[in-house]
């Protein structure tokens, strides 16, 4: 009996000083930021735009608004085609004149 109540004690020992992992459980770290989008953004409204791509989750485009507040833009939206079509053209073009310039 002695030592049943022995290990009971030192299992609840063990159990109530074992640190508290601070990560996030699985599944909250899965979800999607946006869970719906928006098709119309005046562009002029928008401060500043973040893009995330998580692996269970689509493309996802985060509009910060000059009132600060975030938004989920529709990645199909022309406007924003657009735009990510020109962006990657800025960038393939800096590439080749830094390549240039080596």
């Amino acid at each position: 009996m002695d030592a049943k109540l022995l290990a009971l004690m030192a299992l609840l020992t063990v159990a109530t000083h074992t640190p508290t992992s601070k990560a996030k459980p699985i599944s909250l770290v899965e979800r999607c930021w946006c869970r719906s989008t928006l098709n119309t953004v005046p562009q002029r409204s928008i401060k500043e735009l973040k893009f995330l791509h998580t692996p269970n989750c689509p493309f996802q485009v985060i509009a910060k608004l000059k009132n600060n507040r975030e938004v989920c833009i529709n990645p199909a939206t022309k406007w924003l085609q657009q735009y990510l079509k020109n962006a990657i053209n800025k960038v393939k073009k800096s590439k080749r004149r830094n390549g240039q310039n080596m």
